[in-house]
């Protein structure tokens, strides 16, 4: 992008937010948590949470920039005869979602590897059986019917089922993960995709698993919910490191 045109876009209000959304993308492919150009990321900017940002089309989550992230409108029905139209599902499901849930300023979806295997269980709770897996106790929605790619129905219809929750086990699918703020809602991806990963290692095991008690499950679930500044800090971190290896993400 010409040098002038990314000078005007830093005095965009949500440029801020535009360089958060790009290093957790960045983030999320040295994770590997993404998969190929698919999966997508929504943050609201407006007061009413109807206009997001979202990757442009088939962009690789580790070479998204601030600048090319698409600015949209949930309640616009010609979104998707731009000519920088967003991935069909992108608009499909995270329009959908920006527009029936309220507590989701932030939604992420993606089909990380162990996330994923778990959506794929007949039972897809997560026992008490660490101390991140205690942070998600009683805390999970879980969508067990799948409709096929996430169009114009299935794409309302997944909405529907997160409720006052704030992970979403897609069945057959993947997760989808909303929150107030972007700092929280990777922090909660994050530890989420640790848990499935520790559950179902301990799974591989073929030994019994060994949970805590359900008071003990809930205190933790309640003390971690007290470490405010955590999300904010993890994030924090992440553009410090993408800073140094990475600038590019800012421009």
């Amino acid at each position: 992008m010409p040098v002038s045109n990314i000078q005007q876009l830093h005095n965009d209000p949500n440029w801020d937010a535009r360089v958060d959304l790009a290093a957790t993308f960045r983030w999320t492919a040295r994770l590997n948590m993404h998969e190929g150009v698919a999966n997508h990321f929504s943050l609201a900017v407006s007061d009413d949470g109807s206009q997001f940002l979202v990757n442009p089309h088939g962009r690789h989550f580790s070479r998204v920039c601030a600048s090319e992230l698409l600015l949209v409108d949930a309640n616009d029905p010609d979104t998707m005869s731009r000519p920088d139209a967003p991935e069909p599902t992108a608009w499909f499901i995270h329009g959908a979602v920006h527009r029936n849930v309220p507590h989701a300023r932030c939604a992420l979806h993606v089909h990380p590897k162990y996330a994923t295997v778990l959506a794929t269980l007949a039972d897809p709770i997560i026992p008490p059986i660490d101390q991140n897996t205690m942070r998600f106790h009683n805390r999970l929605a879980v969508d067990p019917e799948f409709g096929g790619l996430g169009l114009a129905e299935e794409g309302e219809r997944i909405s529907t089922m997160i409720g006052d929750k704030q992970i979403l086990v897609m069945g057959n699918h993947g997760v989808m993960v909303v929150a107030d703020t972007l700092a929280e809602a990777f922090d909660l991806l994050y530890y989420f995709e640790r848990s499935c990963e520790t559950l179902i290692t301990a799974y591989s095991t073929g030994r019994p698993l060994k949970p805590v008690s359900d008071d003990i499950a809930e205190l933790t679930a309640q003390q971690w919910a007290q470490y405010k500044d955590g999300p904010i800090n993890h994030l924090r971190e992440i553009k410090a490191i993408l800073d140094t290896e990475e600038p590019e993400y800012r421009t």
